[in-house]
């Protein structure tokens, strides 16, 4: 296993995490997810940590908080070697304020986070999503206070656009705040939007990305390809209003050179795919979920694999998409060789 900085906050993370959103198996989206149990959950989480994994990514409204506390028992007796992220924000229940980031409902989800994770500190904590409702003066100095009373040790975001996370940056710049060091993103072979604003984002402000899905929702799990489309009674059709869209001309058109890389090396399509990913500027963290112990096991083959130079360009092409306005003028040569360095081979 390789260890990366997570952003610059000096803290070092598993090129693999663990995705425990498969604990719990609790409510329509979750539910399909995963449902192991607390015994399976101990189980998949030894491995991990077997593995060299040290990064573990949960939230709140996982299974209503199911996947918070398997999590947490799972890791009681690995907690200070052990890196727990939890994000919150997203409506945990019927009450008027329990939902978005005011100061009453950020301090309220944190402690109740903190008791389902059996822990007396979140080592990072993420916003799950943008709230345009609470000013972000009050949003970042709430977080900084988080920080400064050691219930929370690192602070980010995740499905930020670009300008919401800059601004949250600028104002912590401001006013001395703790800043974000990670961001959260969707990052696949199939949904490579990541690359137009939040990469060069992340590289500027020195953030950590940890991608979440990278298997693009489960297409990319090697099950289906052209002559095997997804079925009618899939799971993925249930929570299908809650994934990222993908063209199925382009996602069958990447699954095609999976398939010949995977005959190529012997390596199944979704280990390909994972290890695509580990290459990638500013990733710090691939996020792995399972159903159970031997779906994680060839999850994490992931990491040993060696593709060829013209084999990552064959990924690299095929899954390009053409930038939207205004960042596809930039890719006519006038960007600085520093940021081509980083985001090289992109949009081939």
């Amino acid at each position: 296993m390789k260890y990366h900085f997570l952003g610059n906050s000096g803290l070092k993370v598993s090129e693999l995490g663990f995705g425990a959103g498969t604990l719990g198996g609790q409510g329509q989206i979750f539910a399909a997810w995963g449902q192991a149990s607390q015994a399976e959950a101990n189980q998949m989480i030894r491995a991990g940590l077997d593995a060299g994994i040290n990064y573990f990514d949960t939230a709140d409204v996982y299974s209503d908080g199911e996947s918070e506390r398997m999590l947490g028992k799972a890791l009681a007796s690995e907690r200070q070697h052990t890196i727990i992220s939890t994000k919150i924000g997203i409506r945990s229940s019927e009450h008027l304020n329990d939902a978005g980031f005011s100061r009453h409902y950020l301090l309220s989800a944190v402690e109740q986070s903190l008791t389902r994770l059996g822990t007396d500190y979140i080592d990072v904590l993420q916003l799950h999503q943008f709230d345009s409702f609470t000013a972000l003066p009050q949003l970042m100095k709430t977080l900084d206070e988080l920080v400064r009373s050691g219930k929370v040790r690192y602070i980010g975001a995740s499905n930020f656009s670009g300008w919401q996370l800059m601004k949250a940056q600028a104002i912590a710049e401001q006013y001395g705040y703790e800043k974000f060091v990670v961001n959260q993103v969707y990052y696949s072979l199939i949904g490579r939007d990541y690359e137009w604003e939040l990469m060069p984002l992340n590289d500027d402000q020195q953030i950590g990305a940890v991608v979440w899905s990278p298997l693009g929702w489960g297409r990319l799990t090697g099950k289906f390809d052209r002559e095997n489309p997804i079925p009618a009674q899939s799971r993925l059709h249930d929570t299908a209003q809650f994934a990222p869209p993908v063209n199925e001309v382009h996602l069958y058109n990447v699954i095609d050179v999976l398939k010949q890389i995977a005959v190529e090396t012997g390596y199944t399509i979704p280990q390909i795919a994972l290890n695509w990913l580990l290459q990638r500027p500013t990733v710090s963290s691939v996020l792995i979920g399972a159903r159970n112990q031997t779906q994680l096991q060839d999850n994490l083959v992931a990491k040993d694999i060696q593709l060829s130079i013209e084999q990552i360009e064959r990924l690299n092409q095929v899954s390009a998409v053409y930038p939207p306005y205004p960042y596809y003028p930039y890719w006519n040569g006038q960007f600085t060789e520093r940021f081509k360095s980083i985001v090289q081979s992109q949009f081939i």
